[in-house]
């Protein structure tokens, strides 16, 4: 009968209004639903009763059903208390602007469960008495989008009064942390899970509520519950209350604009996002919400490459797979454990931007701290993505900012280093791999040169970067740490090539003594390889020099009598003379070399990666005068070379057309040497060369 039914309601463990609402329906139900209503409510009582932690007897009227409800439980006036002014002051501060997002108060409320839990498992390892076994270690989420509730009950060690009003009663007095510090002084092992450090967390759930009700029995034998309420304003109460379950439950009446976080999806989505990996399972209405295992904690061994597979795609937002996996953990100098991942595409434009957020999360015990973490890995690595999970992070209030930046910056190079042992034993062990990763990620490695500090992080960083060489076929790179390898005794620098192709390396002037020498030199093709490695200055106390600046320090002497052709000593002097009046404002300094075979001429200026630098940048904001006096190049000639030899001749023979020479000469050989911004000056007095040389044909 609809009666009976009504009785079965009664007898259930609902909440109040819920209670009420079906009450006042029972007029109106068809037979049939109140018949399924009795037989829901007989197979759900015992589960309802434990999750809302107080059990009714029976109900006298409709009207006092909401009130017999509360009141049912209660043993005992309530006692009320203040919080202390300060303690006031800083709740206004939790609930109005500790925290950036008020979603977070659910991360902090199952973070609190998670620790009772783990409180209750050290005891009962240590052989503690406890009220009931660990049987359903579980954290409970029930939501009431009507009656803009949430629920989150847990099953652990639960509080006595006197820890009421300790934990709940001040803030910043963390019973997790002081659970941590009787540990430590009684020498034995610190419980990993333990996640809560300042203890305010708790208050955050006053952002989103008007009231908060905790209800709470401690494990201890002998234990009662009790009952803590408040609005946050001040004040709160704690009374003696039957039928509490072992552990802790809040209620959480929620204001009407924060009423979403009484939805079932909500709810959901915050736990997947910053509580998936809570040591214990987190059910949201009887379904569990974190299925996700964090095996950044496990076994590197015991994890497969489809498990890697799958927790990338989750932590890195990705569908494609992960090109390396970095799993490791290290205890000194700092607690760390890390599952990094370099992805298999390529980095997408927006990637390459210095100001792209980071796709590595930090977490503390399981926790997310930081979704996209900008502090822990340095910017250079911003093309990984993963879990960092160090217990050792000191959190502020609101676990969102980093408070120790000394212990930061010490996990960043705790991080970096062990990324850069990585990837260089890659580079041994797995050459080809790791060139296809350089040609993809190489851009990163080099910003990491450009953005260190200090000398001896650069060297670390630049055991990454590759180059083609002369001593390797194309398209085959080497290390530094390679090239250097096989040096000959007598060599001091490491020596490099800036130009756009291989072709043009190979066939360049400055190459040209260095390779009959069988010297190997690094070939540069990208613009910004040479600020780079001018940035490096030196790997492993050797420096790193261009060969134009090599080949202008040389103080090799021609030999003028050794050569059968070409000009002689005076000759030679005369033409070096002439041509700095013809290239009076725009050459600085003529001298003869016996470095050049194939070239007639070749220009070196003190610096040419920074002129070159200098030349892409700002030339076109700086007078055509202005800029060689700021180069100041020097031409270097061959007087073996047919070209000068017939120069000498036409200065005598015809002047005209030796200016024109000489000049053209002077202007590709800057062409050659990079310092020439658009190429097309050099063709301003072609024609009148051309026509000159062509008159006697």
């Amino acid at each position: 009968s609809k009666k009976d039914v009504v009785c079965s309601l009664t007898n259930m463990a609902l909440p109040p209004t819920l209670l009420t609402r079906l009450l006042i329906l029972r007029q109106t139900l068809p037979t049939t639903l109140l018949y399924n209503l009795r037989a829901a409510a007989s197979s759900s009582r015992r589960y309802a009763a434990g999750q809302y932690g107080c059990r009714i007897a029976a109900c006298r009227s409709i009207h006092t059903a909401s009130r017999l409800l509360q009141e049912a439980a209660k043993t005992s006036e309530p006692d009320a208390y203040e919080f202390q002014a300060e303690t006031r002051m800083l709740l206004d501060i939790v609930a109005k602007s500790l925290y950036s997002e008020k979603e977070v108060f659910v991360r902090e409320l199952i973070s609190n469960a998670s620790d009772a839990i783990e409180k209750a498992r050290y005891f009962a390892l240590q052989g503690r008495e406890l009220d009931s076994s660990e049987a359903d270690m579980k954290i409970h989420i029930t939501t009431d989008k009507y009656d803009k509730t949430l629920i989150i009950q847990d099953s652990g060690i639960g509080m006595t009064k006197e820890e009421l009003i300790d934990n709940l009663g001040t803030i910043a007095r963390s019973g997790s942390k002081a659970f941590i510090q009787q540990l430590q002084e009684g020498g034995t092992a610190d419980p990993q899970s333990i996640i809560g450090q300042f203890g305010v967390g708790f208050y955050s759930a006053f952002m989103v509520a008007e009231r908060v009700d905790v209800y709470t029995k401690s494990r201890l034998p002998g234990s009662i519950g009790y009952c803590w309420s408040s609005d946050g304003c001040g004040k709160y109460t704690i009374e003696e209350c039957e039928g509490v379950e072992p552990g802790t439950k809040i209620v959480c009446h929620l204001k009407t604009d924060n009423r979403e976080f009484a939805n079932e999806q909500t709810i959901k989505d915050v736990i997947k996002k910053y509580s998936s990996f809570v040591g214990s399972p987190v059910e949201v209405n009887g379904e569990q919400a974190n299925n996700i295992k964090p095996i950044w904690l496990m076994d590197p061994k015991e994890v497969s490459p489809d498990q890697h597979d799958e927790f990338y795609r989750y932590v890195g937002s990705a569908y494609d797979k992960p090109r390396f996996v970095l799993h490791y953990r290290t205890d000194a100098p700092i607690d760390l454990r890390c599952v990094l991942y370099i992805p298999e595409g390529k980095p997408g434009l927006f990637d390459l931007n210095r100001d792209a957020e980071s796709s590595v999360s930090l977490y503390c015990r399981r926790v997310l701290i930081m979704n996209k973490a900008e502090n822990v890995v340095p910017k250079w690595l911003r093309f990984l993505k993963g879990v960092v999970d160090s217990e050792d992070i000191p959190l502020n209030l609101s676990r969102e900012l980093l408070q120790d930046s000394a212990l930061i910056r010490k996990l960043r190079t705790v991080i970096q280093n062990r990324v850069i042992r990585f990837l260089f034993d890659k580079s041994r062990k797995d050459n080809e791999s790791y060139t296809k990763f350089f040609m993809d990620y190489g851009i990163f490695i080099k910003e990491g040169i450009l953005s260190a500090q200090e000398q001896v992080e650069k060297e670390e960083i630049a055991k990454l970067i590759m180059y083609d060489s002369s001593a390797k076929p194309a398209g085959e790179k080497v290390t530094l740490p390679e090239y250097i390898g096989r040096m000959a005794d007598n060599q001091k620098d490491i020596y490099y090539l800036a130009a756009p192709s291989r072709e043009l390396a190979e066939t360049s002037p400055y190459f040209e003594a260095l390779k009959k020498r069988n010297v190997e030199v690094l070939f540069c093709y990208e613009p910004y390889d040479e600020v780079v490695l001018m940035q490096l200055r030196e790997f492993t106390n050797r420096k790193i020099i261009s060969v134009e600046k090599e080949m202008r320090q040389d103080k090799d002497a021609v030999d003028y009598e050794g050569t059968e052709s070409g000009l002689r000593r005076t000759q030679a002097n005369e033409l070096m003379d002439w041509l700095k009046t013809v290239l009076s404002g725009r050459c600085w300094g003529v001298k003869a070399t016996p470095r050049l075979e194939s070239h007639p001429c070749a220009v070196t200026v003190e610096e040419m990666g920074a002129a070159r630098h200098f030349v892409r940048t700002q030339f076109t904001q700086i007078p055509e005068e202005t800029r060689y006096s700021l180069l100041q190049p020097q031409l270097e000639i061959n007087p073996s070379h047919p070209i000068i030899m017939k120069l000498n001749e036409l200065r005598i023979n015809n002047p005209r057309l030796a200016e024109l020479t000489a000049k053209q000469l002077f202007s590709n050989a800057m062409v050659l040497a990079g310092l020439v911004e658009d190429p097309r000056i050099v063709l301003s007095s072609m024609n009148e060369l051309l026509q000159l040389a062509l008159e006697k044909h």
